[in-house]
């Protein structure tokens, strides 16, 4: 740290959206400080995205090999699997990417401190040492979520736990009952499968993913029963709680209305995050959270609040945010050029991609068949199976493509799943970013044979040429 007290931009918060807005803005000539009690990073770095994928990749070389040795002959076995080694080559590429961040603010030469801050005023904050600092351009909120949890059975890191911790407990439990069906619990329910435990997965709505295509949801759960997920969905818990000879006992109201008892030795609640405004001090700038936390901007343009000069970015804000590390990127280039007074485009939520890194996987882009039809679209649907192009059926495990556009108009959605999904989201990203029409995709040439051809295939028999029609 230097003694200077004044910078240009003040950033509370160091996880994906407050160490981009700083990197960008320092990049652009502003001074900025970056104020972070924990490890810069954040949730994504150090609890989420990356060792979650990392574990999840783990898990898709067990499958793999289970694969080889039932449909490819490959005479080969998972003796076990090493969870110190496991967890030791996850804690490496975490920790490798978090010294790249380092590493990237040091370069960039913006001012890290180690502390939590609050807010003083619409321009100024106090870290936690007591030391005061002034922001001439702004300040950004970055301070990002917490996992929701159960009243009466708070986490406690071994036979409770929640995203934050799941991957951190002690060794591979033998069953597992995962509380939510967004992303986040069909990614730790597929993992835990993978790894050989008995899994239940509970989700109260009336489908997985509830947020993405119904079509999508359908061929999620069709996925993860054929590996041997038992998928509760329209389920409520009733109850649960710990033993004392270890593990958990649940009552779940099923939607048929039955009352059924799942015992498991570890219970993973993953319904949604809040977020975290804790010792902020809001209202000592004049702010106010909404009824649900979030600290909404009043220009959604600019991120910026009721507050002039007090921008948001990350898991504050409210949707249409994703709350997702992609958007909060794109959150903190907006946030970082507006206030090095740099014309920026805002953010255009309906085309940032959405992807559950289960398997199957699920990806999309756009608008879901539902809300094109809600929105009073001419809407005309296209799907593809991925078996329908020779890599799929190499891959073998199914999928779909589904293509929502308007009829004579534009691509609205693309939504996939099946093998791999999450690398071919990008060019429906595009495409629906750039309000493509069917005919304009379908002069691309995808390459033979991959997973990308169902892509292209999708939109060739929208535009009237496909070759393989179902």
């Amino acid at each position: 740290m230097t003694n200077d007290s004044t910078f240009d931009v003040i950033v509370i918060g160091g996880g994906t959206g407050g160490y981009s807005t700083a990197l960008r803005a320092s990049a652009l000539g502003l001074t900025v400080l970056l104020a972070e009690r924990d490890e810069v990073g954040g949730t994504c770095l150090h609890r989420g995205c990356i060792p979650s994928k990392a574990m999840l990749h783990a898990a898709e070389l067990v499958d793999g090999i289970a694969e080889a040795r039932e449909r490819w002959g490959v005479r080969a076995s998972v003796e076990s699997v090493d969870w110190s080694a496991l967890t030791a080559t996850r804690d490496d590429i975490v920790s490798r990417n978090h010294k790249g961040v380092e590493g990237h603010l040091e370069h960039a030469g913006v001012h890290v401190a180690r502390s939590g801050a609050r807010l003083t005023g619409p321009r100024s904050v106090r870290t936690e040492d007591g030391r005061e600092f002034t922001a001439t351009r702004g300040i950004v909120l970055a301070t990002g979520s917490r996992p929701r949890t159960l009243p009466g059975l708070e986490p406690d890191g071994h036979t409770v736990v929640t995203s934050d911790d799941a991957l951190f407990a002690p060794g591979l439990p033998g069953s597992v009952l995962v509380l939510g069906g967004g992303a986040i619990g069909v990614e730790y329910a597929s993992f835990h499968r993978s790894m050989g435990a008995e899994v239940t997965l509970v989700e109260a709505a009336d489908r997985l993913v509830p947020l993405e295509d119904a079509d999508v949801s359908r061929h999620l759960a069709r996925g993860l029963k054929k590996r041997g997920i038992d998928v509760l969905t329209g389920a409520r818990l009733e109850g649960a709680e710990r033993l004392t000879s270890g593990g958990v006992r649940a009552t779940v109201r099923t939607a048929r209305g039955e009352l059924r008892e799942i015992g498991a030795e570890r219970l993973l609640v993953a319904v949604g995050r809040l977020p975290v405004t804790d010792g902020l001090d809001l209202a000592t700038a004049g702010l106010v959270t909404d009824e649900r936390g979030f600290v909404a901007p009043a220009d959604w343009a600019r991120l910026e609040t009721a507050v002039p000069g007090i921008h948001v970015v990350g898991d504050l804000l409210p949707p249409p945010s994703l709350g997702l590390a992609h958007a909060s990127f794109a959150e903190g280039l907006l946030v970082a050029e507006t206030l090095a007074g740099v014309a920026s485009v805002p953010v255009d939520y309906a085309a940032v991609p959405r992807v559950t890194y289960s398997a199957p996987q699920t990806a999309a882009v756009g608008l879901t068949e539902a809300q094109a039809r809600e929105a009073a679209y001419d809407v005309v649907v296209n799907t593809m199976p991925l078996t329908a192009v020779a890599k799929g059926m190499v891959h073998g495990q199914g999928g779909t493509v589904k293509v929502v556009a308007e009829r004579g108009g534009r691509v609205l959605g693309v939504h996939l799943v099946g093998p791999h999904v999450s690398e071919m989201i990008s060019e429906s990203q595009l495409i629906v970013g750039w309000e493509a029409e069917p005919g304009d995709v379908a002069r691309h040439v995808h390459p033979h044979p991959t997973l990308s051809e169902a892509v292209g295939e999708a939109f060739l028999s929208l535009a009237g040429r496909g070759l393989h029609q179902q």
